[in-house]
């Protein structure tokens, strides 16, 4: 289908976290600039869609959005398979978010790819009058844990894009990596005839994690 077609690469994600953290309203402000006060709960699972330029290459991100109540959890932890990126989100306002963190954590490295890049967010950081977690909490779960961790505000579009872009850069890298030795291995191999062009996986250049 040209719908695929069209992309050099496509990467699945998810958003993961308990209910009402603001996961449906991250994912709606980063591929359709949207936020809606009246958002309802997820129900199962939701996706959408959005291009990405990195160099010369177009990558289609396809984001999924996983409802975080209990219920759903059956449904929703086979989706985790073939992710190759997740934002694990808490709400910055309600500490009983921030501490079910490990149980989330746990699941996404039990169902995940072992090379999962995942980013910590802290979202609703407009509320800071109602801040129940502080940002060197979160700070220290990420260092913790090896993630990247930014607060976010899906609500005045604070810091929205470059959650997902870091994420999206990150799977990014680890892909071209994978592709430049999956044609390295090919071209060693006697009847191999494979030409490498280095530059075709190399626009990036590594970034550290942010932690701002």
């Amino acid at each position: 289908m040209a719908f695929y077609e069209e992309c050099d690469y496509l990467f699945k994600a998810v958003l993961i976290g308990d209910s009402a953290v603001g996961k449906s309203n991250l994912i709606s402000r980063f591929c359709r600039d949207e936020f809606r006060l009246d958002s309802k709960p997820t129900i199962g699972v939701e996706f959408a869609y959005r291009n990405v330029k990195i160099g010369d290459k177009l990558v289609k991100a396809q984001i999924w959005d996983t409802a975080g109540q209990e219920r759903y959890k059956a449904i929703t932890s086979s989706y985790y398979r073939g992710a190759l990126g997740a934002l694990l989100v808490y709400d910055i306002t309600r500490r009983v978010t921030f501490s079910n963190l490990k149980k989330w954590l746990q699941e996404l490295r039990h169902f995940g790819e072992s090379e999962l890049v995942i980013v910590l967010v802290g979202n609703k950081s407009d509320l800071g009058h109602n801040r129940e977690v502080t940002e060197e909490e979160g700070q220290e779960v990420a260092e913790r844990e090896g993630l990247c961790f930014m607060e976010t505000s899906a609500l005045e579009n604070l810091k929205v894009e470059d959650a997902f872009l870091q994420m999206i850069m990150q799977i990014y890298e680890i892909s071209s990596k994978r592709l430049l030795e999956a044609k390295i291995n090919e071209a060693s191999m006697p009847a191999g005839k494979t030409i490498l062009n280095i530059d075709e996986v190399s626009e990036t250049k590594q970034q550290s994690c942010c932690l701002g």
